[in-house]
């Protein structure tokens, strides 16, 4: 049953945290992100949110360092959007899975020529 509202509470801060990301946040830093996974604990006390960003490594280093400032604001904002009890404490991580399929993707296509 926890597993189940996990989920679901991982879903809606998905959904929402794109818009916050996309609408709310104006530090220059946080450029083009987009939220790929959210996994919450299944006491709903911690949630890892995965995202890619355009750009390069040092753009998404700045996104990150904006992100952790934003964290705070970030946090709220879900607060005020999902009823819970407590807000999960949120942590940003890049997610690898994009990159590794691009890159399969590009050695894929070097292949054919």
């Amino acid at each position: 049953m926890a597993e189940l509202r996990a989920h679901r509470v991982a879903e809606q801060m998905k959904k929402e945290l794109g818009d916050i990301l996309s609408r709310k946040i104006k530090d220059p830093r946080v450029g083009f992100v987009t939220v790929t996974d959210v996994e919450v604990t299944g006491d709903l006390q911690q949630a890892k949110i995965f995202i890619s960003v355009l750009g390069d490594e040092k753009k998404k280093q700045e996104t990150l360092l904006g992100l952790a400032k934003a964290k705070g604001f970030i946090r709220s904002e879900i607060g005020k959007r999902i009823r819970l009890r407590k807000t999960p404490e949120l942590t940003f991580e890049f997610d690898e899975a994009i990159e590794q399929g691009n890159r399969i993707d590009s050695i894929l296509r070097d292949l054919n020529k």
